[in-house]
């Protein structure tokens, strides 16, 4: 399966790979911001009495003792993060890694990508370890994901890359 219908190549393992790099960054920030808003929350909550502390003295002590207040927090920190990828790949095929690569995802069906495909895209990446697949497939430079989700990564020329371009693609 080779990409027939575009006029620009698809992304080499090493090119993905740097913007893995650059979004994990984004998604390191993104988890920290989303956590420090839950957390002040949840202390808020704590510190007021809406929330007992179940005779804890400080609402960290709480927290880090409550496998239901961390599990949500790893949800919410979670969520968000999948939240970043998925809008990002919905709405002009790229994340901000894949723009600083000249990276954007295409559709391989007649379907546009939605909101559906870009989060089955998300979580068959199994957080960019489906991206190894390329280096199996050398000849396609599919990855698990893009297989999964009817996708594939292009590399676009500078012109191309400009949000300006995006209609005529």
């Amino acid at each position: 399966m080779t990409s027939t219908t575009s006029p620009f190549p698809r992304a080499s393992f090493l090119r993905r790979l740097a913007a893995i790099v650059y979004d994990s960054l984004m998604a390191v920030a993104i988890g920290v911001v989303s956590g420090l808003i839950a957390l002040t929350v949840l202390i808020v909550l704590l510190e007021n009495g809406v929330l007992d502390k179940h005779g804890f003295e400080h609402s960290k002590d709480v927290i880090q003792q409550s496998p239901l207040y961390t599990n949500i927090l790893r949800f919410w920190c979670g969520g968000w993060i999948l939240l970043f990828f998925v809008w990002f790949w919905r709405n002009g095929g790229q994340t901000i890694g894949m723009r600083a690569w000249r990276l954007r995802i295409f559709s391989t069906t007649d379907k546009p990508m939605g909101y559906g495909r870009a989060l089955l895209r998300a979580i068959t990446s199994l957080l960019g370890l489906g991206t190894l697949l390329i280096l199996l497939d050398f000849k396609n430079k599919l990855a698990l994901q893009d297989r999964l989700s009817g996708t594939e990564v292009l590399v676009l020329t500078k012109e191309a890359n400009h949000h300006r371009a995006w209609k005529q693609l």
